[in-house]
C-alpha cells in the first residue's frame, strides 16, 4: 500500500464552504475514523467520525461532506445511500438523522428521534435498511419508520417483552418477514402486517444478545455477541450454528453476489455458496496493520473501513495489493493544539486532562498543512515522544520546530524531519522525581521564542520549572520554588513573552508567574485582591495585545492586567475583569467561563476560545462581542475549543475543537512595514451586505480619515495593527447614504500616505 502518512498528497477532494456573517469558513477535517460505509452501483459513500467523503469509482473523484456544508459536529453512527432515490442518510448517536439530497447537496435535519421523549441513551441509530421505499431505522430503543418519499417519519416499534425499549442492532427482510437482531434477541413479524406497533405482533425466535442479522441468497443469517454465525433453519424455525468466527463481528452486510462478515482484524468474504474466496487479516498491511470497522464491495473491487487508517482498498481477485482512498488530511480530528506561520499551519493530538494528567500517554504523531497538502508524521517517526501538547515554530527558521511532550521531553523538528528528543538524559530538561528515582517523566509544555533566538519552556512538577535552549545550543535553568507554594506540584500551562522580554506564565496552582532575567526576578499574579485579583489560582492562558495589556484566562473568567510593563516598576501586579453592560445589568465579560486560549488578532480584538461555549470574538478593550461562535450557529464541530491560532498573512482564524478543525477568513492581518498593500474589502458594498468594511495592510497606528465626496468627515481611527474596521455609519448616529467614499491614510509619522475608495450601495 502507498505509504500516504509520509509523503506531501495533493489535496484533491471538493471541499465546500458557504458564508456565515458574510465570511467564508473553511473545513480541514481528518477522514481516518470510518464508522460506516454505503454504496450505489458507481459510487462509495463512507462516514467518518464526524464528517463524509464518496467516490466515484469510475471516475476515481472524491467528495468530502462536513459541517462546513450542513453536517452536524455530533459522531456518525451509521450510513445509508438509496441508490432509487439517490438520497443518503446519515445517523448520529444522539439520534440527529440527516438526509442528504445527491442531486443538489441540500440537508434536511430531521429530529423527531432526538425529540422522543426517551432517555437520551437510548437514541442512537444503529442501521437503516430500505423496502418498497420504506426505511427501517434500528435504534437502541426500537425501530421506526422513515418514508423516503415524504421524508416523513411513520411508526415507531417498541417490541421488547411486554412493549418494553430495547436496543435493535440490524433489520433485514426475508421470506415476508421482518427481522430484528437485539441484546434481548432476534424477533420478526410480517412485513405487510399493519399492527407492527403492537409489540404481540413479534415473535422471538431466539434467545441471547445478537449483534447482526442479514438475508443473502435463499438463506438468513445472524451473528450473536460471542462471533457464532448461526444459519436459519425452516424444520426448526430457528437458527442453528453454522461457524465461529475467531474475534466479535463488528458488521455483516450482503451484496447481490457476496456476504461481508467484518471483526476486528479479519475480513470474510462468501460468494453464493458460502464459498469463502477472500479472507482478509489486518497483519497482510504491513504498513499500518489496521484494526477494520467494516467492509462492503463493488464489483470486484473490496472497500474496507478502519479504525484510524481511513479506507482501503484491495480486488477479490489480488491479494498483495491493497491501496488507501482517503481524503488527505490531519491525523486526528481531535486537535489538541496547533501554530501558523506565515504559509503552514502545524497541528499535535497528544494531551492531558483538565488537572493536567498525560495518562494513558497518547502515542500520536504530527500533521503540517501548506499549499501543497497535508504531511502527516506518523508516531513511529516521533522517537518515542507521547503525549504532545504543544507545537512551537521558530519564527527566525520556519524549518525548525519544537514539539512539547508532556511525557518525553521536547522533541525537534529540522524540515519536517523529527532529529533529537531532549529529554533528561541530553538537555537541561529533567524528570518528576516524586514517584521515585528510576521513573522518568519529562513534562514539558509552554513554549516560546524570545527576540533573540532563544527557546524559553516550562517543566512541570520539579524545581527548576523554567528552562532555555539558547540560541547557541546551553540549556539554562531557573529554580521556582520560591515563587510557587509548591514546584513539584505544580503544572504550566500556556506562555507568552512581551516586547520587555518578560516570560508570562500560567499555572494550575499558582495563577501566572511572570519572570525577567535582566532584573533576575519572579513576580505572581493570584488569588486575592492584593495578590492580583485572579478569580482562581487555575491560569490557562496568556495573551499581550497591542496595547502592551496582559489578557489572563482561567478556568473561572478572565482578567487584564493594564500594563505589562508594570513588572519592571511595580511590587504588586493587580488584574481588572471587564465589567460589561447587558440588559442595562453590569456584568463581568465571561464570567465563570473555562477559557482555554485568547489570541490576538491584527485589530487588535480578541478571539477567546472556552471549555464548552465556543469562540467570542471581542473588541480591543473588551465591550463589544463581536461573534459568539457555536455549534448552532456556524460550522464549528464542536463547542469545545482546545485552540485557536491566527495567520497573521492572511488574517485565517485556525479553530481546533475536540471534533475537528475549521477556520474563519477573517481579514484582521498584522501590521505591515509600508502602506503598498492597503486593500479594501468589500467593495463596492452592496445593499444585502450587512458586515462592516475592513482596511487591511496597515501600518500599526496609522491614521485613517474617512470622508464623502464632498469632503466631509464621517469616520476617524487610529489602526491597532494591521486592519480596521468601518460599519459605514458617520461616527455611529447613521448609515452613511450611498456613494463614493475617500479613505485618506497617513503613517504615525505622516511620512507615508495612501488614498484608496469605496462604492457604498444602498
Amino acid at each position: 500500500m502507498k505509504n500516504r502518512l509520509l509523503h506531501f498528497v495533493v489535496l484533491i477532494t471538493v471541499q465546500l464552504g458557504f458564508a456565515q456573517s458574510n465570511f467564508l469558513w473553511q473545513g480541514y477535517f481528518s477522514y481516518n475514523e470510518i464508522t460506516d460505509l454505503s454504496q450505489s452501483s458507481t459510487t462509495i459513500y463512507a462516514a467518518s467520525e464526524n464528517a463524509l467523503f464518496s467516490k466515484n469509482t469510475a471516475t476515481g473523484q472524491i467528495k468530502t461532506t462536513n459541517t462546513i456544508d450542513g453536517l452536524s459536529g455530533q459522531t456518525i453512527s451509521t450510513l445509508y445511500h438509496s441508490e432509487t432515490f439517490n438520497k443518503t442518510l446519515v445517523g448520529y448517536e444522539n439520534g440527529l438523522m440527516i438526509v442528504i439530497n445527491e442531486v443538489d447537496g441540500s440537508m434536511l435535519n430531521v429530529v423527531d428521534i432526538i425529540n422522543k421523549q426517551l432517555p437520551p441513551n437510548t437514541k442512537k441509530i444503529n442501521h437503516f435498511m430500505e423496502f418498497e421505499g420504506i426505511v427501517y431505522v434500528s435504534c437502541d430503543f426500537g425501530i421506526v419508520q422513515f418514508n423516503l418519499a415524504t421524508l416523513q417519519f411513520g411508526d415507531t416499534y417498541f417490541i421488547g417483552a411486554n412493549g418494553a425499549e430495547i436496543s435493535i442492532s440490524q433489520t433485514t427482510i426475508y421470506n415476508g418477514f421482518i427481522y430484528a437482531s437485539s441484546n434481548t434477541g432476534i424477533r420478526r413479524a410480517a412485513i405487510t402486517n399493519k399492527n407492527l406497533v403492537d409489540y404481540n405482533q413479534w415473535e422471538l425466535i431466539a434467545s441471547g444478545n445478537w449483534f447482526c442479522v442479514s438475508s443473502f441468497g435463499p438463506d438468513l443469517y445472524a451473528i450473536n455477541s460471542s462471533g457464532y454465525v448461526h444459519k436459519y433453519d425452516f424444520n426448526s424455525n430457528s437458527f442453528v450454528g453454522y461457524k465461529a468466527l475467531a474475534q466479535p463481528s463488528l458488521d455483516m452486510r450482503a451484496t447481490a453476489d457476496y456476504l461481508i462478515i467484518t471483526t476486528l482484524n479479519s475480513i470474510y468474504v462468501y460468494n453464493k455458496q458460502m464459498e469463502l474466496v477472500r479472507q482478509i487479516n489486518s497483519n497482510q498491511i504491513t504498513e499500518t496493520n489496521p484494526n477494520f470497522t467494516c467492509a462492503t464491495i463493488i464489483g470486484d473491487t473490496i472497500f474496507i473501513g478502519t479504525k484510524e487508517d481511513g479506507m482501503i482498498t484491495t480486488s477479490l481477485s489480488s491479494a498483495a495489493i491493497f491501496e488507501n482512498s482517503t481524503p488527505i488530511g490531519p491525523l486526528r480530528n481531535n486537535i489538541f493544539a496547533l501554530q501558523t506561520t506565515s504559509d503552514a499551519l502545524w497541528t499535535v493530538y497528544g494531551d492531558y486532562t483538565v488537572d493536567y494528567n498525560p495518562y494513558g500517554l497518547d502515542s500520536y504523531g504530527i500533521s503540517k498543512y501548506n499549499a501543497s497538502g497535508w504531511l502527516n508524521i506518523p508516531y513511529e517517526k516521533v522517537l518515542g515522544a507521547k503525549s504532545i501538547s504543544r507545537i512551537t515554530v521558530n519564527p527566525a527558521n520556519e524549518n525548525e520546530v519544537y514539539a512539547s511532550s508532556f511525557f518525553s521531553g521536547l522533541l525537534k523538528i529540522v524540515d519536517d524531519e523529527p532529529t533529537i528528543l531532549y529529554n533528561q538524559t541530553n538537555s537541561g530538561l529533567e524528570s518528576l522525581t516524586f514517584l521515585g528515582p528510576t521513573y522518568i517523566d519529562v513534562r514539558i509544555n509552554g513554549a516560546a521564542f524570545d527576540k533573540s533566538g532563544n527557546l524559553w519552556v516550562t517543566n512541570s512538577r520539579i524545581k527548576n520549572g523554567l528552562k532555555v535552549l539558547k540560541s547557541t545550543g546551553q540549556w539554562q535553568s531557573y529554580a521556582m520554588d520560591n515563587i510557587l507554594n509548591s514546584a513539584i506540584d505544580n503544572s504550566f500551562g500556556r506562555m507568552t513573552i512581551d516586547k520587555n522580554g518578560t516570560k508570562w506564565l500560567t499555572t494550575n496552582r499558582d495563577g501566572v508567574i511572570g519572570f525577567n532575567e535582566s532584573i533576575n526576578k519572579f513576580k505572581k499574579i493570584t488569588v486575592g485582591s492584593d495578590m492580583g485579583n485572579l478569580p482562581i489560582s487555575d491560569a490557562r492562558v496568556v495573551a499581550v495585545d497591542t496595547r502592551n495589556q496582559l489578557w489572563i484566562g482561567t478556568t473561572k473568567g478572565l482578567r487584564i492586567l493594564p500594563n505589562v510593563g508594570s513588572f519592571l516598576s511595580d511590587d504588586k501586579l493587580t488584574t481588572n475583569p471587564i465589567i460589561i453592560l447587558e440588559d442595562n445589568l453590569a456584568q463581568e465579560l465571561l464570567y465563570e467561563q473555562f477559557i482555554t486560549d485568547i489570541v490576538v488578532d491584527g485589530a487588535n480584538n480578541k478571539w477567546i476560545g472556552t471549555a464548552d461555549s465556543g469562540v467570542f470574538l471581542v473588541s480591543p478593550n473588551g465591550q463589544v462581542t463581536k461573534y459568539h461562535f457555536t455549534t448552532s450557529n456556524s460550522p464549528l464541530p464542536s463547542n469545545v475549543i482546545n485552540d485557536i491560532d491566527i495567520n497573521s498573512t492572511t488574517g485565517e482564524v485556525f479553530i481546533a475543537t475536540s471534533k475537528g478543525l475549521v477556520s474563519f477568513k477573517g481579514l484582521a492581518t498584522a501590521a505591515s512595514d509600508d502602506l503598498n498593500n492597503v486593500f479594501v474589502y468589500p467593495n463596492p458594498v452592496r445593499p444585502e451586505y450587512e458586515g462592516t468594511i475592513k482596511i487591511a495592510g496597515l501600518l500599526d497606528k496609522a491614521n485613517i480619515k474617512i470622508t464623502d465626496i464632498e469632503g466631509n468627515l464621517v469616520f476617524e481611527k487610529i489602526s491597532e495593527g494591521g486592519t480596521i474596521e468601518w460599519d459605514t455609519t458617520a461616527f455611529g448616529k447613521y448609515k452613511v447614504a450611498s456613494g463614493v467614499y475617500m479613505i485618506f491614510i497617513s503613517a504615525q509619522d505622516g511620512v507615508e500616505t495612501k488614498v484608496k475608495k469605496v462604492m457604498i450601495i444602498r
